[in-house]
């Protein structure tokens, strides 16, 4: 169940509490306000909407992105390419695709894989220092072999 409330300036859809979706509102005819990002899923089964797709057709991006998508596009597969960088885009954040697309295209080589590991590289969690402790630690008395100790464990596990 979901509720729509409209304001002077947008229309917004919300279930259970939470808005799952906010519009503009347009009092012109004959116009059309589509959000590229509410399309990804048409976009996942048929990429080449992104070519003739009205709400792809002027989407605002940022200028790194946009030479990202100029240069996919001329590729081979490269409609689906630049879905699957959009697909991941959407879960890491808008700014996030910038960075990314900004750091691929100063490699001089611009494949949606760079992309793609430059997005994950960005967002993997930051690796915990490495402990150096070793040498500040030693060893006074030098572990003996206690053969014995393991055989009375064995026969521990023989009694039934």
């Amino acid at each position: 169940m979901v509720s729509v409330r409209v304001t002077a300036y947008s229309l917004s859809v919300v279930a259970k509490g939470e808005t799952i979706a906010e519009h503009q509102r347009c009092f012109t005819r004959d116009q059309i306000i589509c959000n590229p990002w509410h399309y990804l899923s048409v976009l996942e089964k048929k990429p080449g909407a992104l070519r003739h797709g009205i709400p792809f057709q002027n989407w605002d991006l940022p200028e790194p992105i946009q030479q990202v998508r100029k240069q996919l596009l001329k590729q081979e597969q490269g409609d689906r390419a630049f879905v699957d960088c959009l697909l991941l885009a959407k879960d890491v954040g808008i700014d996030t695709f910038e960075t990314a697309c900004e750091l691929t295209l100063e490699t001089g080589v611009v494949t949606s894989s760079i992309v793609l590991n430059e997005i994950r590289r960005l967002t993997e969690p930051a690796q915990p220092k490495e402990l150096n402790a070793g040498h500040h630690l030693q060893l006074n008395e030098e572990p003996k072999a206690d053969f014995q100790r393991y055989d009375h464990l064995l026969g521990a596990c023989n009694v039934h």
